[in-house]
């Protein structure tokens, strides 16, 4: 019996366009049948950041980070054209006459296909995320856990 492909992928960009690319490739591997994981760093953590305020507590500089990352996958700007918001705004009303599927439902998809989302627990602490604040069914670890996963990885990305 052939060992089972897999995909890694880190994801560092809090852009949504890339976002969205990055859970596209991860939910056409897993449709390929390869074990995936994504391995959300700095700014890609606000992809798995809940869309309500969740009250913890935080220092000054906390909730600073706090108040100026999106809270929230659909919160997320572009990486080109975001024009104050108006560029969000503009792509999602295309994707929605193109029936495409946000990134929120990419997440959720992904979630639904087994696939590893895994929050870098070194970044939480710097930007001061808390476990509470991210969504349900997202894994915590390090770097040396992706390295270990990417070591052996068929498909590594860095997006």
């Amino acid at each position: 019996m052939a060992n089972k492909k897999t995909t890694n992928i880190i994801l560092f960009s809090g852009d949504y366009d890339k976002a969205m690319a990055a859970y596209i490739i991860a939910n056409g591997a897993a449709a390929y049948d390869h074990e995936v994981t994504i391995f959300h760093t700095f700014w890609g953590l606000n992809a798995l950041r809940k869309d309500e305020q969740i009250n913890v507590q935080k220092g000054f500089m906390e909730k600073m980070f706090a108040k100026m990352m999106p809270r929230g996958a659909d919160k997320m700007g572009l990486s080109k054209m975001n024009f104050a918001g108006f560029g969000p705004k503009m792509i999602k009303d295309i994707m929605k006459k193109h029936n495409a599927m946000t990134l929120p439902q990419l997440i959720e998809m992904a979630q639904e296909q087994e696939i590893n989302l895994v929050a870098c627990t070194m970044t939480m602490d710097l930007l001061g995320l808390k476990e509470e604040e991210l969504l349900e069914n997202v894994e915590f670890a390090g770097v040396a856990a992706y390295l270990a996963d990417a070591e052996d990885g068929n498909v590594n990305l860095f997006i």
